[in-house]
């Protein structure tokens, strides 16, 4: 049972980006998305999607410029909505891990919403990446670290295996879903902030 409506809208306008972001945690992977860049938008469909989470996003930048600002900007709001929307964090898993397979690539995902951030990535020796020509693997990690960063999550990400950039950050967006997912259901047998410290 939840104990509180995880749900919540806000804005991020500055002079390079203006976002509105509504999530809601406990949703059903309904998701509308326009941020201007197409690859993010179906990266962000399907964190939605596998993460179970309802997302709305608009986003407008200096995309005239390069997709830098509005990429990390977006994912500073989505992490700014997780935080507020998780609220005390009482009940909740916490820790959370998942494995996606993605044709030849393979992704580990192990993550805490410790509320102390931090992105850590690892990749085998014989991984490769292709060209992407809108978006690229440091595109994505640079969403990730911003997320990561304003919602209080240690994020480790593991490419055992992998030749094609668009399977890699694809299986990024995936696994960091199911397990962020699996850290922020409600556990009737936690009692509390789940931290021997009381508070995350």
């Amino acid at each position: 049972m939840k104990s509180e409506k995880r749900k919540v809208s806000l804005k991020r306008k500055t002079r390079e980006t203006d976002i509105a972001l509504t999530l809601n945690v406990d949703g059903t992977g309904k998701s509308t998305l326009d941020t201007g860049i197409p690859f993010l938008n179906h990266m962000l469909e399907l964190f939605s999607k596998h993460g179970l989470f309802d997302l709305e996003v608009r986003a407008k930048g200096d995309l005239d410029v390069d997709i830098h600002h509005t990429n990390e900007d977006v994912g500073i709001t989505l992490g700014q909505a997780l935080t507020q929307a998780l609220g005390s964090k009482q009940g909740m898993r916490r820790y959370g891990f998942f494995h996606v397979p993605m044709d030849e690539a393979l992704i580990r995902v192990t993550l805490d919403v410790s509320g102390r951030p931090s992105l850590h990535v690892s990749k085998a020796r014989e991984v490769t990446f292709s060209r992407l020509e809108n978006y690229s693997f440091h595109d994505a990690m640079e969403f990730m670290r911003a997320f990561c960063q304003h919602a209080g999550i240690n994020m480790h990400v593991e490419i055992a295996a992998g030749r094609d950039s668009h399977h890699i950050i694809e299986g990024v967006f995936k696994a960091a879903a199911r397990a962020l997912d699996a850290a922020v259901q409600i556990d009737p047998r936690v009692q509390g902030i789940p931290s021997t410290k009381g508070s995350l």
